[in-house]
């Protein structure tokens, strides 16, 4: 396995590495490092990943300079490699939500993380994130996402999650191969608020999809969350 770099954004790198067995047509990870005067990465990738995802890295900046270390939720290949990466670099911080925290990384964390309210920005220093809480939004309780304001990209962690090892960024419909895996794996936490969470996301008007899983867009991006949202109510019979 290799993990391979391009810049989807000004200043935002998506880190890809391809898992070829772990969907058919194989299975992307991806990481994204935005490039800022406090630069910031979201998502770590597995604890086995470190040694790939780390030299990715270090090819666009430092490791020692990374600051923030961010991730949509709690899983491994979310933030396995969460305290490689606090020993590597000896002043980043986690930051992540209330409940985030107070759940699980207040004690995970090898140094204290960062709390963060709903709708609170931390300015990077020609970047600024904007922290979302969404609850069980595409799944567990302290998920969220992260707005980059600058740029207008939506680092989207699990949602429109779709298999194969495509490109860095299409022009396609994401939708549809996204309701696909869905028909696979069912990760997804259904419920009546599904749809509502993600529709103000929507609002956002996104000018960047950013993938945890799959190929990222700048392509119809408000209206792929909404017609996510229609799906997604439609799935447990809501208008």
């Amino acid at each position: 396995m290799q993990t391979n770099t391009y810049e989807i954004a000004e200043g935002i790198y998506r880190l890809s590495t391809c898992v070829p067995d772990a969907a058919p047509g194989g299975f992307t990870f991806n990481q994204f490092l935005v490039n800022a005067d406090e630069p910031m990465l979201f998502h770590t990738g597995a604890r086995r990943m470190f040694p790939l995802v780390s030299r990715a890295i270090g090819r666009i900046i430092g490791l020692e300079r990374l600051r923030w270390i961010m991730f949509g939720h709690l899983e491994s290949d979310e933030c396995g490699a969460m305290n490689e990466f606090l020993a590597a670099a000896p002043h980043a911080q986690v930051a992540h939500g209330a409940i985030g925290c107070m759940v699980s990384l207040d004690d995970l964390c090898d140094r204290p993380p960062r709390k963060l309210a709903d709708g609170e920005v931390i300015d990077l220093g020609g970047k600024r994130v904007r922290h979302i809480d969404t609850p069980h939004v595409p799944h567990n309780w302290e998920a969220r996402v992260l707005f980059e304001e600058t740029t207008q990209t939506l680092l989207c962690g699990d949602l429109f999650t779709h298999t194969g090892d495509g490109p860095p960024l299409v022009e396609t419909d994401i939708v549809s191969p996204a309701l696909e895996a869905e028909a696979r794996f069912h990760a997804t936490s259904l419920s009546p608020l599904t749809g509502q969470t993600i529709r103000r996301l929507a609002a956002l008007e996104p000018r960047m999809l950013a993938l945890m899983h799959g190929s990222s867009t700048r392509a119809r991006c408000a209206e792929s969350l909404l017609r996510l949202a229609d799906a997604y109510d439609s799935m447990i019979g809501q208008d």
